[in-house]
């Protein structure tokens, strides 16, 4: 009776031993993709010119990108466009303000208009993004040449909003200085977005 309650002790002593051996390996193997995973953005990131946004803003996306450029150039064109959004939002906010100066209002009205067209090519872009069959191939049919090309114009209207209000003689500084950061902060980020799609575009068969 006695030597059966050692065993059972024993036993449940070794297998509480293989349970905290086994959670210490899945955790370590947990702990090492994880850094794998943020080893391969910051290696991509390397290609962009804004390198700190870019590993800033993809760190929170590693385990759904882990090491797919498809999903890397997904991830970024869709954190873009969540900038692009809240830019163009803050766009339209000022330019419903009564209280701009002529000057002011038109060249806001302009922004609002550009920062608009953002959205909509950035919004194709991600929604083209798919998984590409052979050079440039994506989802649907289009290519990814169509991709960069609409990134492109994102950038290239973000851009136009930015020398707008910089140029603006009439523009007060309260007005430019909060557009700009709104502008500039989307531009970088589809500026890097632009350039993971190129990387990936390049290295398609």
């Amino acid at each position: 009776m006695m030597g059966g309650r050692r065993w059972n002790s024993a036993a449940s002593a070794t297998l509480v031993s293989v349970l905290i051996v086994f959670g210490f390996c899945i955790s370590s193997c947990f702990a090492a993709a994880a850094r794998i995973h943020a080893d391969f953005i910051v290696s991509s990131c390397r290609a962009t010119t804004f390198r700190r946004l870019c590993v800033d803003s993809l760190s929170s996306y590693a385990s759904v990108i882990r090491d797919s450029p498809i999903e890397l150039a997904r991830s970024a064109l869709s954190v873009s466009l969540s900038g692009a959004r809240s830019a163009a939002a803050a766009v339209s906010k000022l330019a419903a303000d009564g209280t701009l100066a002529p000057r002011e209002a038109a060249a806001v009205r302009d922004c609002m208009t550009t920062t608009g067209d953002s959205v909509d090519e950035l919004q194709r872009s991600l929604e083209a993004m798919g998984n590409p069959r052979g050079k440039g191939e994506a989802v649907a049919g289009l290519r990814l040449d169509d991709i960069q090309t609409w990134v492109s114009a994102a950038l290239t209207d973000e851009d136009t909003c930015m020398d707008g209000i910089g140029g603006g003689r009439g523009m007060g500084g309260v007005v430019k200085v909060a557009i700009r950061r709104q502008i500039v902060n989307v531009a970088q980020l589809t500026s890097n977005a632009l350039a993971l799609i190129n990387v990936l575009n390049s290295a398609s068969p």
